[in-house]
């Protein structure tokens, strides 16, 4: 009875999925880390591809069931194969040289898989060319595993919607724990990065969707300057603050990826001005004594008082920077903060009915051809589309008229003065800082369908508006769920936020992988 008792348990084993990240032997790795195994011939490409092909259907399929990926490429193992060849023959071509990679599934990919935005409008028409972001990785040498899923239309589509969900692909689950939100609208890249599903990950933000699911998944994100990476092939929002960017457990592999990322598209006027810092080395900034010396400003209006746990691990984290040398301005409010939301929201329900509209006439062969379009159909297939929230932003922003409407050009100088003139670039240059922080955001809230999402508060509007950088970076966890800490900065920091980001990450190493827990342990710290 006993051995036939072990023999059953041995059965289940085997067939049960893994669940602590540390059975996985690709655990944690970083992209470095997986170049030094490619390099010495302890993995190939071709390898390390079929381990994350194994993680994901154990994870994401089975198991946890995060539901964190949309779609696989299909010729992602022909594509590691390749590389492996190329490897022998020619060298690697960088440090993403078999690196593998997933994108989010706003960002068009000219090969076989979709491009939907987590829509079912915009399904079975794959995309006919790259973005250009996607050139740009192609030419590093990545290896694209999938898609990933997100806030359906980057979650400007319902003003009661829940971060995480798509009528094409569900709802991405947070791997700390699997009832609580992993933030939007990059949530699938976030959760799928955490449970180590991949190397790394690009998110797209206009306001918080790369910063906040990093945040809510123990990652590093960063939204760059806009401009510094290009729009080309990406479903907009808003021109004026739309952005791609990497996600990462490390901020050295964000950082990597960052550099991969970045060129002057001719298809994007905005990235004319990144010229001068397109090729940088941001590797040069990994300086880990460079919070010594520096100035960082803390932002406590309207960004600390929200979530009593968030405010204890920040106040952790500003005592941190303090001991590493740190000069410590605080507060160092950015005064317009709460002033933004209104005209804010009025850019981008004038930009995305005008933007969308120009995406739809780039991809002719879908069977929607404009905002208007979509809203019927998301009428015709509301049991689909719409079986939880509807969709109040998409028929707001089609009452909008033109870019050249007075009430849009006000809104967004406006916007735009009040983010930087008034804002950033004040608070900064008044008190010489470096960089500002503050709370990313709060811990993971439950998800909660039926309502809608209630986080309780971020810090990523002034960065977003004003097209200035910002990182976050891991602080700590309240009860298992993890919260970050934001470097804001000016326009084109990147490299010392990068710097400021890598040392304050060296020294308190609060990155932790997720254990997939049903729920928060309420008797935990």
């Amino acid at each position: 009875m006993i051995s036939r008792a072990l023999a059953v348990l041995a059965l289940l084993l085997a067939v049960l999925p893994q669940s602590p990240s540390e059975t996985f032997p690709l655990s944690e790795a970083t992209a470095e880390q997986l170049q030094e195994w490619m390099t010495s011939g302890r993995y190939t490409a071709r390898q390390i591809t079929d381990l994350y092909f194994e993680r994901i259907e154990a994870i994401d399929r089975r198991g946890p069931a995060l539901g964190s990926i949309i779609e696989i490429n299909p010729d992602a193992r022909s594509m590691a194969d390749a590389l492996d060849e190329e490897r022998r023959t020619k060298g690697p071509r960088g440090p993403l040289h078999g690196i593998p990679i997933l994108i989010k599934d706003n960002i068009d990919t000219g090969d076989r898989m979709q491009t939907t935005a987590g829509s079912l409008a915009l399904e079975g028409a794959p995309a006919t060319r790259d973005a250009f972001i996607v050139g740009k990785l192609r030419e590093a040498g990545v290896v694209i595993l999938g898609k990933t899923n997100l806030s359906e239309w980057a979650n400007f589509r319902s003003t009661h919607s829940s971060s995480g969900w798509s009528g094409r692909g569900g709802l991405v689950k947070n791997p700390y724990a699997l009832d609580r939100n992993a933030c939007g609208s990059s949530s699938g890249t976030g959760a799928a990065v955490a449970a180590n599903l991949a190397a790394i990950g690009v998110g797209t933000e206009t306001d918080g969707s790369i910063v906040c699911p990093s945040a809510a998944n123990g990652l590093v994100g960063i939204k760059p300057t806009l401009g510094l990476v290009s729009r080309t092939g990406i479903v907009p929002i808003a021109h004026s603050q739309d952005t791609a960017g990497p996600m990462a457990r490390t901020v050295a592999d964000a950082a990597l990826l960052l550099a991969a990322m970045t060129g002057v598209d001719p298809a994007d006027a905005v990235s004319k001005a990144s010229a001068s810092h397109v090729g940088r080395d941001y590797k040069a900034s990994l300086n880990a004594g460079a919070l010594k010396g520096a100035r960082i400003g803390v932002a406590r209006k309207e960004y600390f008082g929200y979530s009593p746990t968030t405010d204890a691990l920040i106040e952790r984290a500003i005592a941190d920077m303090k001991a590493q040398g740190a000069t410590i301005v605080d507060p160092a409010d950015i005064p317009t903060a709460s002033k933004m939301d209104a005209c804010e929201n009025e850019v981008l329900q004038y930009e995305f009915k005008a933007d969308l509209n120009a995406y739809l006439a780039s991809r002719p062969s879908l069977g929607v051809r404009t905002l208007e379009d979509l809203i019927a159909f998301n009428e015709r297939e509301k049991d689909r589309e719409m079986p939880y929230f509807g969709q109040e932003l998409f028929l707001e922003s089609q009452k909008k008229g033109p870019l050249t409407t007075p009430a849009y050009r006000a809104a967004r100088a406006k916007c735009r003065s009040l983010a930087r003139e008034q804002g950033i670039d004040l608070v900064m240059r008044q008190h010489r800082l470096d960089a500002i922080v503050a709370p990313t955001g709060s811990p993971a809230w439950t998800t909660d369908l039926v309502n809608g999402d209630h986080f309780t508060g971020a810090s990523s509007t002034p960065a977003a508006v004003a097209g200035y950088p910002s990182i976050t970076v891991p602080a700590g966890d309240v009860r298992g769920l993890p919260v970050g800490l934001a470097f804001i900065g000016r326009a084109w920091s990147e490299p010392r936020l990068i710097a400021l980001a890598y040392a304050y990450e060296q020294a308190t190493k609060h990155r932790k992988p997720p254990t997939f827990a049903e729920h928060v342990d309420l008797n935990g710290k």
